[in-house]
């Protein structure tokens, strides 16, 4: 069990201004893992006054881009020492397998670092143009005090995602990791300290929702960088358009994966599934809306049933096991809902449905498949975040299409098909931020990630998650003058 009496704040160990604590629980045993303080608005006002003092007054805006790149580089290849260690710790946290979790909780983050820290290099974060009257110098300065707000699925990696560019740009950070998964956020913190990170530049308070709000109006903050529901989303966005806050969101989904009628499946499921059922099910990205051609339903049906069937559902630390618990006993109790409702709704389980059997402890749901499908249907509509999917029938290639949009969301999808040409032809009209064409990748960090309608606003990743945390400002120059850029 491991416990953390102190906040890291500006840099520093400090105590916290209250006496709350936030217990860690493992999802699979059912026992306490951790321990941390829970942080109050007076931690919160100490952390932005101190991302303040280093913005304002601190080295680190004003070190060059490559000197503040290679502190991530330190961070990075500390994270890759510790590997193991690492996705263990997540997986305590959480439940997501470590045959999973070593690489998309673990090795992804340090990619995203190693990104960030490259692209220091090359941007071009000065850059003279010449302007209809003369010479114009376009220059791309640091935001501010980001407030980073993240959830639990993936926490490292949504870490590493704000951090990182934010970092690179300049910013100074007051990150709130939730409560269910704040050890990996103090060990992250941990890692920076003993990387030479400068004092000042981040601090570390784990909260409720109420504290985050506070975070999120506080005066001293110059930008917000959420991911989390559209709930919470569209009432962050809100507060910011109040205050003209600067602000990125990164929300829900509910990805189509369409199934043409030229693929083949053999090829198509073992790209798609872990797509699909990938960390329990607890991601925005998972395709969860499985479009089938109505002459070959039966046969898409019996693939999936027949593939779920063997997946193993177990403790989260066997490497052979490929589906863990839910965070927690309300988001089990969330899914079994959402089951429940499918079943009033028409639908009809072909797989799964209930609590894995033999697994007494644990937050554990069986991997489900629901057929006869309506995409009207809340199933079909809602994020469920768990290991559920839906298989949605439809007759001919533009109603495939107008299914996939049929949706408040748009954060991802995939098309799959034996020809790439046909595939591309309906990617373009699938209205969604990321897709997958015959893909089994649905992020590439060099390129942007984000969603259409309710699923966000703004870009990470690539040069575009930079450019969230940066401000343009154009100097006009006197004639004949050269800047040494």
């Amino acid at each position: 069990m491991k416990v953390y009496e102190r906040f890291f704040i500006g840099g520093e160990w400090v105590a916290p201004a209250g006496n709350g604590t936030v217990d860690v629980v493992n999802p699979t045993t059912e026992e306490p893992a951790g321990r941390v303080p829970d942080a109050t608005e007076a931690d919160v006002d100490r952390a932005v006054e101190a991302a303040r003092r280093a913005f304002d007054e601190g080295p680190w805006p004003r070190l060059s881009p490559t000197e503040r790149a290679a502190v991530l580089t330190k961070v990075s290849d500390a994270i890759k020492a510790d590997m193991q260690g690492m996705a263990e710790l997540i997986s305590t946290e959480m439940g997501s397998p470590v045959s999973w979790g070593t690489m998309g909780q673990v090795l992804a983050p340090t990619m995203i670092f190693d990104y960030y820290a490259g692209l220091a290099s090359s941007y071009a974060f000065d850059e003279v143009r010449a302007g209809l009257l003369g010479q114009i110098l376009v220059t791309s300065e640091p935001v501010g005090v980001v407030a980073a707000i993240t959830p639990w699925n993936v926490p490292l990696f949504v870490a590493a995602a704000k951090l990182a560019p934010a970092l690179v740009a300049g910013c100074t950070v007051v990150f709130k990791p939730p409560p269910e998964t704040p050890l990996d956020a103090f060990r992250l913190a941990e890692l920076f300290e003993e990387a030479g990170l400068p004092k000042g530049v981040l601090s570390v308070v784990p909260a409720g929702r109420e504290v985050g709000e506070y975070l999120v109006r506080h005066p001293k903050v110059d930008k917000v960088s959420f991911t989390g529901s559209t709930v919470a989303g569209k009432k962050i966005g809100a507060i910011c358009g109040e205050q003209l806050k600067r602000f990125s969101l990164e929300l829900g989904g509910k990805s189509a994966a369409i199934i043409l009628d030229d693929a083949n499946l053999e090829e198509t499921l073992p790209m798609l599934l872990p797509n699909a059922l990938m960390n329990n099910g607890q991601a925005c990205i998972a395709q969860t809306r499985i479009l089938a051609p109505r002459d070959r339903y039966q046969e898409v049906v019996d693939a999936l049933s027949e593939r779920m069937a063997a997946m193993k559902v177990g403790d989260p630390l066997d490497p052979t096991v490929e589906v863990g618990p839910l965070v927690a006993e309300r988001q089990r109790d969330r899914v079994e809902g959402y089951i429940k409702i499918g079943q009033e709704e028409g639908a009809k389980v072909a797989i799964g449905g209930g609590r894995p059997a033999g697994l007494d402890k644990g937050w554990f749901v069986e991997p489900t498949l629901f057929v006869d499908v309506d995409n009207s249907m809340r199933i079909a509509q809602e994020e469920i975040f768990g290991p559920v999917l839906a298989v949605i029938p439809y007759e001919g290639e533009d109603a495939a299409v107008a299914v996939a949009n049929d949706s408040n969301y748009g954060l991802c999808g995939s098309v799959w098909t034996s020809d790439p040409d046909r595939g591309l032809r309906v990617a373009r009209q699938v209205r969604t931020g990321t897709y997958m064409l015959n893909s089994p990748i649905p992020i590439d960090f060099a390129t942007p990630f984000g969603g259409y309608k309710e699923s966000g606003l703004g870009r990470e990743f690539g040069p575009e998650g930079l450019e969230l945390f940066l401000e343009q400002k154009s100097i006009s120059l006197p004639a004949g003058y050269s800047p040494d850029l």
